[in-house]
């Protein structure tokens, strides 16, 4: 039961620094975009950047209840 848990919290981790490094490239061009000028970039960048933030937060509470719940 341990195991299962433990492989429950590294999959959610991992799959959260995998969102998190998407985010952060995804920030990272809508920015130059809107710097060269290519303003119509912005706006669907913040959305799916606090779209990506919202799935990190939910994967992280995931995480915290299942140590939680077990502890």
């Amino acid at each position: 039961m341990k195991s299962r848990r433990r492989d429950a919290i590294d999959g959610a981790l991992a799959l959260l620094s995998v969102l998190l490094v998407v985010q952060m490239w995804l920030l990272t061009a809508a920015l130059e975009a809107d710097l060269a000028g290519h303003h119509e970039a912005a706006l669907p960048g913040a959305v799916l950047s606090g779209l990506l933030f919202a799935a990190c937060v939910a994967l992280g509470l995931l995480a915290e209840r299942v140590h939680a719940r077990h502890d």
